[in-house]
């Protein structure tokens, strides 16, 4: 089984979509994460957090300055309901929205 194989099962045993894993990875980069939520709670802020920004993005929402900063503000305050570690929160809040921005190029083509 090849690492894509592996990765795809494993996103279906979390019941996430690729997007979803995609945000999982990012929020889970940090090993004290993992260490401080357990794994339903970090599949739930994921699914939240792939809802919220599928929900609020707008066709234009990476070349508009107003529209990142709504989408950062979102991210924020979605971190600080979970009680995401403030140490971690503006990192995993910066590949995230990296994350959200190969999302939108992709949703492009």
């Amino acid at each position: 089984m090849n690492k894509y194989e592996l990765a795809k099962k494993i996103t279906q045993i979390e019941g996430l979509t690729n997007e979803e894993k995609a945000f999982y990875d990012a929020l889970t980069r940090p090993q004290a994460v993992k260490d401080f939520y357990s794994n339903e709670q970090l599949v739930e802020l994921t699914k939240e957090l792939t809802d919220m920004l599928r929900k609020n993005r707008t066709i234009d929402w990476n070349r508009r300055e107003s529209e990142r900063a709504n989408m950062r503000r979102l991210v924020k305050r979605l971190l600080k309901k979970y009680k995401y570690p403030p140490e971690e929160a503006e990192n995993a809040m910066n590949i995230v929205l990296k994350q959200c921005e190969q999302w939108a190029e992709n949703q492009d083509m």
